[in-house]
């Protein structure tokens, strides 16, 4: 996925769009000037970040033979047996703080994609405003009436034994909620009233 030649400038045109947004609440009374500027700040120095990334996404990895032996046997039923890969499990067995280092340099030089997604789905999740609903005997249609969302947020309480499975098009939302499974195969639907919130996102 990271090497898609247009996820760096997708994300970079979209932190500006958001950027030149957010100076638009510059010098309002309602909004904290202090954190305004973190939030500015905090894009920029994500815009840079990308900038600064040169070449293709994820080439090293790409040319790392060893890290490319493994990904062509992982997807072969038992591709990664000791007796296929071994320098791979006696990799696995070196000390934690080695491994975590590896990891690491493999993974810092996508760590701007990664900071750039954060700050881009933080403000998406952010944008919309919660409403109260129920779904009763564990089902909810809601009417859309063609408008469009980029992001559905359920929020349910941490005690309320239920799971949200969603369905949806331009014109319905649909909720059905399920009991947590307790050893069974498939989950059963709840055939109670289910409290929840929903909020609809857009940037």
């Amino acid at each position: 996925m990271a090497g898609r030649a247009d996820l760096k400038m997708d994300l970079i045109q979209e932190l500006e769009r958001q950027r030149q947004t957010l100076l638009a609440f510059r010098n309002n009374p309602e909004i904290s000037e202090e954190a305004l500027s973190g939030a500015l700040y905090e894009i920029e120095q994500s815009s840079a970040a990308l900038l600064g990334m040169t070449g293709k996404i994820g080439q090293y990895l790409r040319e790392n033979d060893w890290l490319m032996s493994i990904k062509s046997r992982a997807a072969i039923p038992g591709g990664v047996c000791e007796f296929d890969l071994p320098s791979y499990h006696w990799w696995l067995h070196r000390p934690a703080d080695v491994r975590r280092s590896a990891l690491e340099g493999w993974t810092k030089p996508m760590l701007p994609l990664r900071d750039a997604a954060a700050i881009v789905l933080r403000l998406l999740r952010s944008s919309g405003r919660a409403k109260n609903y129920v779904a009763t005997n564990g089902q909810f249609q809601l009417n859309l009436g063609g408008s469009a969302a980029q992001m559905v947020r359920i929020t349910v309480g941490v005690d309320e034994q239920a799971i949200p499975e969603v369905s949806a098009n331009k014109y319905f939302l649909n909720i059905r909620f399920t009991k947590p499974p307790a050893g069974e195969l498939k989950a059963r639907g709840c055939e109670r009233d289910v409290p929840f919130d929903l909020t609809f996102c857009n940037l």
